[in-house]
């Protein structure tokens, strides 16, 4: 049993953090409950019927459950219109497409939010030799760095003054960086400021690991294209692959073209049978972003308690994501937490984590993720590059009694480092 062998004092930890968080956990039930009624309503107003799971093989004509599918994604995000498709293999896979449709040679698009995450640089070409990144196509690329972890908003109105960008983007969590991800507030606030002064530009917003963390979504505060996986948020730990794209229909037509063909957009792909996982994961979402925030609020609680001071967001911070960082200070304290993960992960317990290449990204990596569908991060993990100042990033947990017994094992395994 796991619990038989956690340090008496972390448990003693744990049992206070019941009191202590009380008021914490009801403000993400609260939260949960909101976005249960948008999906569930959702569901209901589409007549969400058993029907709609069919199995639709081949070029997957006339799939309406997919139709119906891709609309109540569109409402729940606040959009016009939506992609979502089991083609999709990953969020990289989704903003690719969504770039590489939107793109053309001579364009001009703007981060906003500073240096993008690793595996996105060799997508735009700021580093490797890649014949499909951005770069290579004649899309150029510029990026505005925050300033003070704020959006630095005089100097991206000054810029988009001139008129001649076709695209910025918002990446709303943090990736591999410091700075703390950002809240829909904020994002609502910038484009406000943009669209005073530029009714053309694209915004499109990377809503990786922040679906339904917030009551309301980037499409409800006026960015034209929002982009994500499947295997985290809104897959709702039970979707096997996926990704989507919602926003403007327009744009989502020209994203689905780039996924067919040019005539055909949104009219065919076979939805491998995953059509009932696919709802089920949507209506399952909320409970398990819930389940996941919980583990986070957890995890930074018993760090700091424990005398970790570089945890964000602090146990008691307000979130827009599900990711948890902390800076553990060494590699050995980077290896043996994320081994701890491992070890009391469902799936591949008996495998030993230890640092790796892995493709996209530039250092070693360790990563933990004993997972149903691998590679999900709505499912508990951790994983983190081996450089200093070695600051470990988890995301997920399907349940808070699961992420608690997990934490609990991660934490046990440094206290004696």
């Amino acid at each position: 049993m796991i619990i038989e062998n956690i340090d008496k004092e972390l448990l003693r930890i744990a049992k206070e953090s019941d009191k202590d968080l009380k008021e914490i956990y009801e403000g993400i039930d609260k939260i949960a409950l909101a976005n249960s009624d948008r999906i569930l309503s959702a569901f209901i107003r589409n007549n969400v019927s058993y029907s709609d799971f069919a199995d639709i093989n081949g070029y997957g004509n006339f799939d309406s459950g997919r139709d119906k599918l891709e609309k109540i994604f569109a409402e729940v995000l606040g959009c016009e219109d939506a992609l979502v498709r089991p083609q999709i293999m990953s969020g990289t896979n989704a903003l690719y497409l969504v770039f590489s449709a939107l793109l053309k040679h001579g364009d001009t698009m703007i981060s906003l939010t500073g240096t993008p995450y690793d595996s996105l640089q060799e997508m735009i070409g700021i580093y490797g030799e890649s014949s499909q990144s951005l770069k290579a196509h004649g899309v150029k690329y510029e990026q505005i760095d925050l300033k003070d972890n704020e959006f630095d908003t005089e100097k991206i109105i000054n810029r988009l003054k001139e008129k001649n960008v076709r695209l910025v983007e918002i990446q709303r969590s943090r990736g591999y960086s410091s700075r703390p991800s950002l809240m829909i507030s904020q994002i609502e606030e910038l484009i406000k400021r943009i669209r005073e002064v530029n009714d053309e530009v694209i915004i499109m917003v990377d809503n990786c690991y922040g679906e339904l963390v917030e009551e309301r979504e980037p499409g409800h505060v006026g960015a034209n294209i929002t982009v994500g996986s499947l295997m985290k948020n809104l897959g709702g730990g039970i979707v096997p692959t996926g990704g989507y794209v919602a926003g403007r229909k327009d744009l989502i037509y020209m994203v689905a073209e780039r996924l067919t063909a040019p005539g055909i957009g949104k009219q065919q792909g076979a939805n491998f049978n995953l059509n009932n996982s696919f709802f089920k994961g949507l209506f399952m979402a909320p409970n398990a972003v819930k389940s996941a925030l919980k583990t986070a609020v957890f995890s930074a609680y018993m760090l700091e308690k424990l005398g970790y001071r570089n945890v964000s967001p602090k146990y008691n911070e307000k979130r827009t994501d599900i990711i948890q960082t902390v800076e553990l200070g060494s590699e050995e304290k980077l290896v043996r937490f994320t081994q701890g993960i491992q070890e009391s992960s469902p799936v591949d317990s008996f495998v030993k984590v230890l640092p790796a290449p892995m493709p996209g990204y530039p250092f070693d990596e360790v990563m933990a993720c004993g997972a149903f569908t691998q590679g999900s991060t709505i499912e508990l993990s951790a994983d983190a590059p081996v450089i200093e100042p070695y600051t470990l990033y988890l995301q997920g947990g399907m349940s808070e009694e699961y992420g608690k017994l997990s934490i609990l094992s991660a934490l046990n395994k440094i206290k004696e480092v």
